[in-house]
């Protein structure tokens, strides 16, 4: 599809603004809302239009893109922006909202007559701002034709997990991968943690699992921010992690899975969150192992 469309994205926080500039980037007319206006304003010199309220930013909408912080959030905002939404618009909810909370945005978007896709992506700050992010995707194929610039605007690719998104197959499946993310970051900052406690050069641990089967990118670029004391700006703060791995628990209790390491997870997040680290990237977990902040100045030695 070579037609430009004219995209309104509500939220425009780490991954919101990201993605609202490359869809300005590819061409597209861009309507941005943030809550807090300030951190919408910089999208004016992509060539955005900021609005005031989430009805000045739908009005003349092809497609309503949401990225905001949780489901009731989501849908707060889409209640304000109804007076202008307009029949028949797609709406590509990227939000991770979690399996109940898609449920409640499938059914405004019923009520409202949108044309509704679960999108929820995978990647942080950086596969944001370089338009390679994975786009999860469920939908009506009919209307696909609509939302497939906006997802290639902001991706690298697409899986598509159904025909219905009030289903939340799209969303179903963004929560059992940031299962493992959140498992695997917190798994990284104890290992840290534990080295310090040891007092064992955590590089003596890298150069054990070097090339093995045991050694991921990942790993090493979540310590590394530990390490360099480079946890600002966030790739994935702190809070929004603690958001997503109690969506994940709360998902695991509702269909009958206990889900032990996502619960511990959801704690260690909430309790660097209380220790002043909510909006550092979630790798500052790490603190978490120490009841007053006391592993700060060790990692960054």
């Amino acid at each position: 599809m070579t037609d430009k469309l004219t995209v309104s994205v509500l939220g425009t926080g780490i991954m919101g603004a990201a993605m609202a500039r490359n869809l300005a980037k590819a061409g597209h007319a861009v309507r941005a809302w943030n809550r807090t206006r300030a951190k919408a304003e910089p999208l004016a010199a992509d060539g955005a239009f900021v609005a005031d309220t989430p009805a000045e930013a739908v009005q003349g909408a092809d497609v309503v893109l949401t990225m905001l912080y949780d489901g009731p959030a989501t849908l707060d905002v889409m209640r304000a922006a109804a007076p202008a939404l307009r029949p028949g618009v797609a709406w590509v909810q990227s939000t991770t909202a979690g399996v109940e909370g898609i449920a409640d945005l499938a059914a405004f978007a019923r009520e409202h007559g949108l044309v509704f896709y679960d999108a929820p992506v995978l990647g942080t700050r950086q596969p944001a701002e370089a338009g390679r992010l994975t786009v999860l995707a469920a939908g009506p194929v009919e209307g696909r034709r609509t939302v497939t610039p906006v997802f290639e605007a902001v991706g690298a690719r697409t899986v598509w997990t159904g025909e219905d998104g009030g289903a939340g197959s799209a969303t179903r499946l963004k929560l059992v991968a940031n299962s493992w993310v959140l498992a695997v970051t917190n798994a990284a900052g104890e290992v840290l943690a534990l080295a310090d406690a040891l007092d064992v050069d955590p590089q003596r641990f890298f150069e054990v699992i070097d090339g093995g089967p045991l050694d991921m990118g990942y790993l090493r670029a979540k310590t590394g921010l530990v390490l360099n004391g480079s946890l600002s700006p966030a790739q994935f703060a702190v809070g929004t992690a603690a958001k997503d791995a109690r969506l994940i628990v709360e998902a695991g209790e509702r269909y009958g899975a206990r889900l032990d390491v996502a619960e511990a997870s959801a704690r260690r997040f909430e309790r660097a969150a209380a220790l002043g680290h909510g909006d550092e990237d979630m790798a500052a977990a790490y603190f978490a192992s120490f009841e007053e902040d006391g592993g700060k100045d060790r990692a960054a030695e």
